[in-house]
């Protein structure tokens, strides 16, 4: 089996483990009691229905209607796969609805329907306008694309957009505004090639025509060559982009002197010697996937006043849909546009490259690992990740609608506006993407130190795979190639040591172990058993430099994983003692807990240290920790050991750490419900949001709380996350699944690069202060 099916298996399992697919519908309303349910159907529902009835524009109000979009294809073009019908797409638009929710909090039913001609697929969509808010054309062949969206474009009262056609056309639009500033170029006099004449490809040209580009100075290529009137197998949307040059035969030809090329074809259709003739200071967006029109490094090789573009996420300026569709109906659904036009597309395209030029919040520059992100030749459009996209494009594509006159909800007070749509993107795992983002910039070396386990070894071959981290096996080297081979896993390269045999600098680690614990009743021979050991041998590599991070604890206790990291690594400098903490996904947001896995009942000068490390490494995900300090008493409410020691603890935050965000005590719904809290206790400082921090009074209470938040709540956990170690050492749960270990490992990688950072830092100050 090679490594293309093994990725196949891995989509497979994907889509098929659990609940099959990847969306579901879930209730927005109390369903526990027989009171709950007469409202909800029999006879609660009638009252709104006859609402309705008396008043059509009701059903915005009392149904999901405003916030439903309907993603519907005929499967006749899906993505490079061609006409597969639509069960096949089926897994495709599910995908585009996960997007429309997690980017802009927009439900989506997908219909894939059987429908192969213009009016079939115009009549069923079209009879279905009472239900949807809004229409996601997808993967349709052209040129029925056209017709069927301008039909239903006309005939419908909601908007309605093929994303194939106009998403790419936005996103590129944005894209070619600020490339011609950077290059110095005026949209009226540029040439432009365009290859490829599919259904994006004739939206772009169009799009680009609206932003100044003149038609003369455009010419097109489709896979049978130049268009040109002459021709006899064209359609009436091709025909429109013709040209009479008599100087063109060929792609090259059209390329001598050309300031833009826009690709939208197929992988290496371009060659350097093609670049080598374009303008000065040309561009090129080689948006064919997977494979671009010509090579990336190929193209920047070959001209060095280039400035380049792609559809791949592994290179700068990334065209991505994602960056438009989501945004550009949230603003048309909040007004409750009846279309999509010319002047909303516009909106989005001028929002999106104006976006580009304005100062990159901390937050989007950590998200990359960098701090360099600023508009030029490699960041001409925003990041996918940037969080301004949903209150900029949004807010623009609404306000284009307004004035358009094609809204219906006018919206008066913009400032509220803006805020309710950053609310609407703060419960998804944006944060992990965060994360991963920012281990990919610097990958570091990490020790599995139970690496003859599949899955071990399936989690190193994905953190391999997206160069997350380079990882180092530790194990039976015999059991391990055979789990590799038996699996087919993409593990050449990868280092396998084995401590039990002679290996590498194990008599450095057993001196090393030996002289730190000699006084501590350890031997040299022991020392050397116990260097023998994964966990002993994986921790003296990190000490040395000779790896970055450590994962363990799969098989293992948790103690036989911490202990020999203590031992050998040790704590940081100004900690004084280690602790732990996981992050909770949870349908509200990230919810950080401590101290849940080390410190069984802390006294209150240990719950002041773990509070302190746990708000530090908080900060580290970029977020602003507000911290309850949980007890089964509100601020005094009870008596007993641990609401004294909860509040003796705050008290003493409050004095030594007067700008950290504390209270307590108090008890876990008070903090995680801002409403309760203000209307019960209105002197907390955690007023105004919810509690992102919660830190209990002993490890039972702590552990019970994140595995109830894990079975019960649905949460995904993330950890035990552990602090306090001078390198990066972390604790997998017991049998934790692949997703999982993955999770912990970026974790790892980005605290290996936090505590080099730290390093660099103190040595740079320690430098200074000598000079």
């Amino acid at each position: 089996m090679d490594k293309p099916n093994v990725r196949r298996q891995d989509a497979l399992d994907y889509h098929s483990n659990g609940r099959p697919g990847k969306i579901q519908v879930v209730p927005t309303k109390p369903t526990n009691s027989q009171r709950d349910l007469t409202l909800a159907y029999s006879p609660g529902v009638a009252d709104p229905c006859l609402q309705i009835a008396d008043n059509i524009d009701d059903v915005y109000k009392y149904t999901a209607k405003g916030n439903l979009v309907g993603v519907i294809t005929n499967g006749t073009a899906v993505l490079g796969l061609g006409n597969i019908g639509p069960e096949a797409s089926k897994p495709v638009m599910e995908g585009k609805g996960l997007l429309f929710k997690i980017y802009a909090d927009i439900d989506v039913f997908d219909l894939e329907v059987n429908a192969k001609t213009v009016d079939e697929f115009v009549a069923i969509v079209k009879a279905l306008e009472p239900t949807f808010g809004g229409i996601n054309l997808e993967d349709i062949s052209a040129p029925t694309c056209f017709e069927i969206e301008r039909r239903l474009k006309a005939e419908m009262k909601i908007p309605v957009m093929h994303d194939d056609q106009h998403g790419t056309a936005i996103i590129s639009g944005a894209a070619l505004i600020n490339a011609c500033e950077i290059q110095g170029k005026k949209l009226d006099k540029i040439k432009m090639v365009v290859n490829g004449a599919g259904a994006a490809a004739v939206s772009c040209s169009k799009i680009y025509l609206s932003l100044g580009v003149k038609k003369e100075n455009l010419v097109m290529f489709d896979i049978n060559g130049l268009i040109t009137p002459q021709r006899t197998d064209l359609d009436e949307m091709r025909l429109q982009f013709a040209t009479d040059r008599k100087d063109i035969t060929t792609l090259k030809d059209a390329m001598k002197n050309a300031d833009v090329f826009i690709g939208l074809s197929a992988g290496n259709v371009v060659t350097a010697d093609m670049l080598k003739g374009m303008a000065k200071n040309p561009i090129v967006f080689a948006m064919a996937n997977p494979v671009p029109e010509i090579d990336y490094d190929t193209a920047v090789q070959a001209r060095k006043d280039i400035l380049m573009a792609t559809g791949r996420v592994d290179y700068p300026n990334q065209v991505n849909n994602v960056l438009g569709f989501p945004y550009i109906f949230r603003g048309a659904l909040d007004v409750r546009a009846t279309a999509i036009n010319e002047e909303m597309k516009l909106a989005a395209v001028r929002a999106i490259a104006d976006l580009a030029k304005k100062p990159v919040p901390e937050a989007i520059n950590l998200a990359y690992n960098t701090n360099s992100l600023k508009f030029g030749k490699d960041y001409i459009i925003p990041k996918p990740m940037d969080q301004r996209l949903i209150t900029v494009v949004s807010s623009a594509v609404a306000k284009a609608a307004i004035e358009s006159g094609v809204a219906r909800l006018p919206i008066t007070d913009w400032d509220a506006y803006r805020e309710q749509l950053r609310l609407r993107i703060g419960a998804d795992d944006r944060l992990l993407r965060n994360i991963a983002n920012k281990a990919k910039q610097n990958p570091k070396r990490v020790v599995f130190a139970e690496a003859d386990n599949y899955k071990i070894l399936r989690a190193a071959e994905i953190v391999k795979e997206e160069k997350i981290a380079t990882p180092i096996l530790l194990g039976n080297a015999g059991r391990i190639r055979k789990i590799i081979k038996e699996n087919a896993l993409e593990l050449d390269g990868v280092e396998i040591i084995d401590p039990r045999e002679d290996c590498a600098n194990f008599e450095e680690y057993a001196e090393y172990l030996y002289q730190k614990r000699q006084r501590r009743g350890i031997t040299l021979h022991e020392a050397r058993k116990m260097t023998h050991q994964r966990n002993y041998y994986g921790a003296c590599m990190v000490q040395f430099g000779r790896a970055d991070a450590l994962i363990s604890g799969l098989t293992k206790d948790y103690v036989s994983t911490i202990k020999p990291a203590l031992q050998i690594i040790g704590i940081e400098e100004g900690v004084n003692r280690v602790a732990g903490m996981y992050l909770m996904m949870t349908s509200k947001g990230p919810v950080f807990i401590g101290d849940p896995t080390v410190n069984v009942d802390p006294t209150v000068e240990e719950l002041i240290d773990i509070t302190v490390l746990i708000d530090h490494s908080v900060r580290q995900f970029n977020i602003k920790p507000r911290i309850a300090v949980l007890s089964y008493s509100n601020f005094g409410s009870n008596e007993g050991p641990i609401p004294f020691k909860t509040r003796e603890t705050v008290r003493i935050l409050h004095e030594r750490y007067p700008d950290m965000i504390v209270d307590g005590d108090m008890q876990a719904n008070f903090a995680l419900n801002s409403s309760l809290l203000a209307d019960n206790f209105p002197f907390s400082v955690l007023n105004g949001a919810p509690a992102n921090t919660l830190i209990f009074p002993n490890l039972e209470s702590g552990n019970i709380a994140y595995k109830l938040l894990q079975e019960v709540g649905g949460a995904e956990a993330v950890g035990p996350i552990l602090l306090g170690l001078k390198k990066s050492v972390h604790v997998l749960q017991l049998g934790s699944s692949v997703r999982e270990i993955v999770n912990m490992v970026t974790i790892a990688v980005v605290d290996a690069q936090g505590k080099a950072e730290n390093a660099a830092n103190v040595t740079n100050n320690a430098n200074s202060r000598t000079r």
